[in-house]
């Protein structure tokens, strides 16, 4: 196992990595191959969306950020590490990096079987580091010779791993999605931040903001107004092409929604919404709609707001995560020091 200094900075240099990427300098030529690679097969990761998780990962990844994520662990400098066994979601760019520089900075190897979805950034990034490469292996096949397991997909999926791995150490997540609550005093600058928490990643990430709770008469013309700068979404032909149909579908079916020829407000009570709609639902009492919120927090990955509720995002963060920003709110890395 590495000294835990090695470990940390490993992860300083992919900072560095992520936070000066240009096409122009030839340096990033693998990167960018890799890029281009992963939108020939699958045609929701567009290059600007694998720029702003880049982006982002090289926000999280700064020197003081690390040491400050790491400061309330006691990390294990022993030399039996563990194998982990990572199986990546593929809904967005980068999305299981955080479950992999854990593992890394814990002191454990990991095997990763990714997601067919998205199969060539990791990889990538494993090979630029000597250290990443000496704690990391691929499968594609099945994963065999692992002491504990991080798997996230669907909820039908996730029974079936909560099933067959019921016997090692195991994290396993589900579909939960973002929500906002709003008081009607937000400037247009927050609601602009919502409209990209709403449509950043064109919704497919679980801390998109897929339910809006709105105070009673609220203009949901305001919504439409902080997403008026995102229109050039619907130049992307997936997302068009899923806008058309959902709003086929609530024409056919005669539901009642609002559309600005991008996105849909449809009033709804489930909190998971389809591509290019958002639910929302009024609310008259604060104190029952925080109580409702808890009674859905496994069904709620982040709450935007700038109101006064527990954990909450702010407006236009919802794809910034930090380091002690854990999916479904469990601690990874406490998780994987306890192996």
């Amino acid at each position: 196992m590495s000294p835990l200094k090695d470990r940390v900075n490993a992860l300083i240099n992919l900072g560095h990595f992520f936070r000066n990427v240009s096409e122009k300098n030839p340096y990033y030529k693998g990167l960018f191959k890799a890029i281009h690679q992963s939108q020939i097969e699958n045609g929701w990761f567009q290059k600007k969306s694998y720029l702003e998780a880049i982006q982002s990962w090289g926000k999280a990844l700064q020197t003081h950020e690390i040491e400050k994520w790491i400061s309330s662990y006691e990390i294990k400098n022993d030399q039996n590490p563990k194998t982990i066994a990572l199986i990546t979601a593929g809904n967005i760019p980068l999305v299981s990096l955080h479950d992999l520089i854990s593992i890394w900075i814990s002191g454990n190897n990991a095997i990763i079987k990714c997601s067919t979805k998205d199969r060539n950034l990791i990889p990538y990034l494993v090979g630029i580091d000597p250290f990443f490469q000496a704690s990391t292996a691929f499968t594609d096949k099945k994963l065999e010779d692992f002491d504990a397991v991080i798997a996230t997909g669907s909820n039908n999926t996730a029974r079936y791993f909560d099933h067959y791995f019921s016997k090692y150490p195991h994290i396993i997540r589900k579909n939960k999605n973002g929500v906002a609550v709003l008081n009607g005093k937000e400037s247009l600058n927050e609601l602009e931040g919502l409209g990209r928490d709403m449509l950043q990643y064109y919704g497919l990430g679980c801390r998109n903001v897929s339910k809006l709770y709105l105070p009673t008469n609220y203009d949901l013309n305001k919504i439409f107004g902080g997403l008026y700068p995102l229109a050039e979404v619907l130049e992307m032909k997936k997302y068009a092409n899923n806008y058309d149909y959902n709003k086929a579908v609530y024409l056919m079916s005669e539901f009642d929604f609002l559309e600005n020829g991008f996105f849909m407000l449809r009033e709804e009570q489930t909190i998971p919404s389809p591509i290019a709609t958002a639910h929302y639902e009024f609310y008259n009492d604060f104190t029952q709609l925080e109580k409702h919120l808890e009674e859905q927090k496994e069904n709620i990955q982040c709450i935007v707001s700038n109101q006064s509720i527990k954990g909450t995002v702010a407006f236009g963060e919802a794809q910034n995560p930090g380091l002690r920003d854990y999916a479904d709110g469990i601690d990874t890395l406490a998780f994987l020091n306890g192996l």
